[in-house]
């Protein structure tokens, strides 16, 4: 039976099993590459996508936990990176290695949206979840409140 959703805003059908981890359907069937697979336990965050307007690890979520949900993958957060967050994220100079940026910039949209002008503390707290190997941490936190800043 297939299960039926909406990605970056158009109703999508997946035949894969209910158990699939969403990750692998966004990656290998819609053929969305920019949600990233890290370590797959949920544990680096370089797979973050929003259902129904929240983060979420898609690598711990079952294909079946998205039936008639919405997700977007940093490909639907804006169509042409005009989201505050990813114009933070190139003024402040965030990438290095650029591979755990989709899931960072997912999760501080999240926060945005949750707490538009959210603390330093509030920033570490919620970002703690994402893990960047290059240390972007700076940059990151200064993105962020750059994008709250100026919104």
């Amino acid at each position: 039976m297939a299960t039926e959703f909406r990605i970056n805003g158009q109703a999508v059908s997946s035949d894969a099993p209910a158990a699939t981890p969403l990750l692998w359907v966004i990656r290998e069937q819609l053929k969305l590459t920019g949600t990233k697979f890290g370590c797959g336990a949920g544990l680096c965050g370089a797979c973050m996508v929003h259902i129904d307007g929240r983060r979420a690890f898609s690598c711990q979520t079952q294909l079946a936990d998205v039936a008639g949900r919405a997700v977007t993958t940093i490909e639907g957060l804006s169509a042409n990176s005009s989201h505050p967050v990813q114009k933070a994220w190139l003024a402040e100079r965030v990438p290095q290695c650029g591979y755990c940026q989709s899931g960072q910039i997912m999760s501080a949209a999240d926060l945005l949206k949750q707490s538009p002008h959210p603390t330093r503390d509030e920033i570490t707290a919620h970002m703690s979840t994402n893990i960047c190997r290059c240390g972007t941490y700076p940059r990151i936190v200064r993105a962020i409140e750059r994008a709250a800043r100026e919104g």
